[in-house]
């Protein structure tokens, strides 16, 4: 059986293939490549943000300590 240590490989930057980002928008699928600057823009900025357990666990505890007030 061959074993592949990803480690050892090594590409140029002219190996390398762009990777191509989608996401739904009104029902469907788009790449955002396609997206206009503005719609763009507005991608970009909304996916600043990313969920993480231990804020939203910090939220629920704060709505749960303001509700047994």
């Amino acid at each position: 059986m061959n074993v592949i240590n990803f480690e050892d490989i090594k590409l140029s930057n002219d190996e390398r293939q762009k990777c191509e980002i989608w996401t739904r928008v009104m029902g469907y699928h788009r790449p955002v490549s396609e997206f206009n600057k503005g719609k763009k823009s507005e991608y970009y900025e909304r996916s600043k943000c990313c969920f993480t357990e231990e804020k939203a666990l910090e939220g629920m505890r704060e709505e749960l300590a303001c509700a047994a007030e």
